[in-house]
C-alpha cells in the first residue's frame, strides 16, 4: 500500500467516524514492514469522553496489543491531520520509524507547525516524515466539519 492508498484509507474512517460519534475527523492507520494495515484509530475523545482519546493513540494501542509489543519498528503511522505534541511523543515512545500524515494545523500541530518534537535534535531517534499526501482532501474534511458544527451551534 503506498501514501496515497493508506491516507485514502485514513480519510475514510475520518467521515465514518465523525458522522457516529461527532468527533472531529481524524483517521489514523498503522502499516507493518510488508504494508498491510495492523490497525487503525478514529478520535473518540467525545465517545470515551477521553482527552487522550486521539486518532493516533488509538491506533498505536491497537498496534501494541496486536503485536504483542509497545515497540513499534518497522511500522509507518499514517494520519489525516498532523499530530499534536501528546501524538507526537506518543509515536516517539512507540519507536514509529515512520511518519505519514495530510493536512498541517496550525494551531496544535507538533511535527513543524507549532512545535517540532519529532525533528527536534534531542529527539529519542529519528522519524522519515512526509507531509501533505492528500493535503487537500484531509483540509476540506475538516473545514466541512468545522462549518457544520458551528452552524449547528
Amino acid at each position: 500500500m503506498n501514501n496515497n492508498e493508506a491516507m485514502v484509507l485514513a480519510i475514510k474512517l475520518a467521515e465514518g467516524a465523525a458522522a457516529t460519534s461527532g468527533d472531529v475527523p481524524v483517521g489514523a492507520i498503522i502499516l507493518n514492514s510488508a504494508g498491510e494495515v495492523i490497525s487503525t484509530g478514529t478520535n473518540e475523545r467525545e465517545l470515551h469522553s477521553d482527552p487522550t482519546a486521539h486518532a493516533e493513540i488509538v491506533a498505536i494501542r491497537s498496534a501494541a496489543e496486536k503485536t504483542g509489543s509497545w515497540r513499534l519498528d518497522d511500522h509507518t503511522l499514517v494520519v489525516t491531520l498532523e499530530p499534536c505534541a501528546m501524538c507526537a511523543g506518543a509515536i516517539s515512545q512507540a519507536r514509529i520509524p515512520r511518519l505519514v500524515f495530510g493536512a498541517w494545523d496550525a494551531k496544535a500541530g507538533a511535527v513543524g507547525s507549532v512545535w517540532d518534537v519529532l525533528r527536534d535534535p534531542r529527539s529519542l531517534h529519528s522519524i522519515e516524515i512526509t507531509a501533505g499526501v492528500l493535503e487537500d482532501e484531509c483540509s476540506t474534511l475538516l473545514k466541512r466539519f468545522f462549518e457544520g458544527h458551528r452552524e449547528r451551534k
